[in-house]
C-alpha cells in the first residue's frame, strides 16, 4: 500500500525552541470495574514545541509517532522521542529518554523531524491482503443480487425519528447478508455550544438500529466502528443509557491517554497497568455491543475474534477515513453472513491524504464514496441505501 501522507523525510523544522512542559498523567489504582474519580496522577515532564496549525503544511501527527531532535548546526545523532499528545492541533508534547534531558539547554535551538509509527500501516497492509479473499467480494464490489431479507417485524421505534430515519432503520433490520447498506448524511456526531456533542440524523439512525437489533435478536453481536475516538465515546454514552454495562464494551488503543476518556464511559473499558487492553476471547465474546475505532478493531482479531462473530457491523463516518482503514474492520471481522451498514457523505475526503502518488492511485476516495458512486447505489434504491437530508435533529 502507498503512503497516505506526504513524504515525511522532506519535512523538517529548523531553529525550534524546546520547552519543558509538566503534564498530569493519570494512573488507575484499582480494576476497571471499581473506578473512582480520585485515581492517582503523576506529574510527568515532556518536551513541548509548536507546529503549524494548518494541516496541509505539516505531517499528520498521532500519539506514539516519533520525533527526532538535535541542536541546530550540529551534525550529531538526533535524540528520538515518542509523541505523547498533540494539544489544540499545534502544541506537540514529546517524551524523551534521560540522555536527552542530560544534554538539554533551554537557550539552544533545535532541528526537528518526524516519523510515523508503522503499527497502523502494518494493520492496513494485513487487511488489504485478507481482502483479496473472494468471500469479501460482495462487500468490496457489490452487485445487484437477490438479498436475503427477514420478514416484517413489529417494532417500537422512537417517536423522535422522522419518516426518512424510520425507513432507514426498518431497511437495516430487514437485512440478513451483503451487500452493505449505505446511509448517506451528515457526520454522525455534531458539536453544540461549548464542548457538548450529540448525534446527528445519521447517528440517530445508527443508534436506533443498534437498539432495535439488541432488543429483538437475543443472539446478536454488534460492532460499531468510527475513525475517531470522540465519535465512539459519544455512541457509548448514548447507548449505555439503554444497554447494561455488562453487555457493552468500549475497546481503546493500548496507549490512549486515560485522562482523554470521558469518566462516565470508563466502566465500559478495560485499563490494566498503564494501558488499555481487551479481555481474552472467551470473555469479550460475551459482549453484545462493542465500540472501537477502525484501527483499534484489529485488537479484536488479535485476541481471537473470528470473521462472522458479529451479526452486524456499523462502519460509521466511513467517508472520513481511507479505504484501507475501514478494511481493518471489514476484512478481519465480516463474512458472508454479516450485515454491514456504512454511513458517510460524498466529498467528505480524508484531508490528510496529501501524497500525489496516493491520490493518483485512488486512496483519497473513501470506501463509502466508492460504493456510493457504483451502479448499485447510484440509483438511490431504498433497498440498498437511504439518503438523509441535512437538517437539525429534534
Amino acid at each position: 500500500m502507498l503512503l497516505l501522507d506526504q513524504k515525511w523525510d522532506g519535512f523538517e523544522m529548523k531553529n525550534v525552541s524546546l520547552e519543558l512542559h509538566k503534564a498530569a498523567i493519570y494512573r488507575r489504582k484499582g480494576g476497571y470495574k471499581n473506578l473512582i474519580e480520585s485515581d492517582e496522577k503523576d506529574d510527568k515532564v515532556f518536551v513541548a514545541f509548536k507546529i503549524d496549525s494548518i494541516p496541509e503544511r505539516r505531517p499528520f501527527l498521532l500519539s506514539r509517532d516519533f520525533a527526532f531532535v538535535r541542536p541546530s548546526g550540529r551534525n550529531i545523532e538526533p535524540f528520538q522521542g515518542i509523541i505523547y499528545r498533540v494539544v489544540k492541533s499545534n502544541l506537540v508534547l514529546v517524551e524523551f529518554g534521560e540522555d536527552f534531558y542530560l544534554e538539554y539547554d533551554r537557550a539552544c535551538k533545535y532541528d526537528v523531524k518526524f516519523s510515523f509509527n508503522r503499527v497502523c500501516l502494518k494493520r492496513a497492509h494485513q487487511a488489504i491482503a485478507v481482502a483479496s479473499d473472494t468471500l469479501l467480494r460482495n462487500f468490496l464490489f457489490p452487485e445487484r443480487v437477490p438479498q436475503i431479507r427477514l420478514g416484517p417485524t413489529q417494532l417500537s421505534i422512537s417517536h423522535k425519528l422522522d419518516r426518512e430515519q424510520v425507513s432507514a432503520v426498518r431497511q437495516i433490520l430487514s437485512l440478513k447478508c451483503p451487500p452493505p447498506y449505505l446511509v448517506e448524511g451528515p457526520v454522525s456526531v455534531t458539536k453544540m455550544d461549548g464542548n457538548t456533542k450529540r448525534l446527528s440524523r445519521s447517528g440517530v439512525v445508527v443508534q436506533e438500529a443498534v437498539l432495535q437489533v439488541y432488543r429483538t435478536s437475543p443472539s446478536c453481536r454488534i460492532l460499531i466502528c468510527a475513525p475517531l475516538n470522540s465519535t465512539c465515546d459519544v455512541f457509548t454514552r448514548s447507548l449505555k443509557m439503554q444497554i447494561p454495562e455488562s453487555e457493552m464494551f468500549r475497546a481503546n488503543a493500548a496507549f490512549r491517554e486515560l485522562d482523554g476518556v470521558p469518566f462516565d464511559i470508563l466502566p465500559s473499558c478495560l485499563y490494566k497497568g498503564e494501558c488499555f487492553s481487551c479481555p481474552p476471547r472467551v470473555e469479550i465474546s460475551k459482549y453484545k455491543v462493542i465500540l472501537s475505532t477502525f484501527m483499534s478493531s484489529f485488537q479484536l482479531h488479535g485476541v481471537g475474534i473470528v470473521a462472522g462473530h458479529f451479526s452486524h457491523i456499523f462502519l460509521v463516518d466511513a467517508s472520513s477515513a481511507t479505504e484501507p482503514e475501514t478494511l481493518v474492520t471489514l476484512a478481519n471481522l465480516a463474512n458472508e453472513n454479516t450485515v454491514v451498514v456504512v454511513t458517510g457523505a460524498l466529498r467528505d475526503h480524508s484531508g490528510w491524504v496529501r501524497s500525489p502518488i496516493a491520490r493518483y492511485n485512488g486512496l483519497s476516495c473513501s470506501y463509502f464514496e466508492r460504493l456510493r458512486q457504483s451502479e448499485l447505489y447510484n440509483g438511490l434504491d431504498p433497498k440498498f441505501m437511504t439518503q438523509l437530508q441535512e437538517r437539525e435533529t429534534t
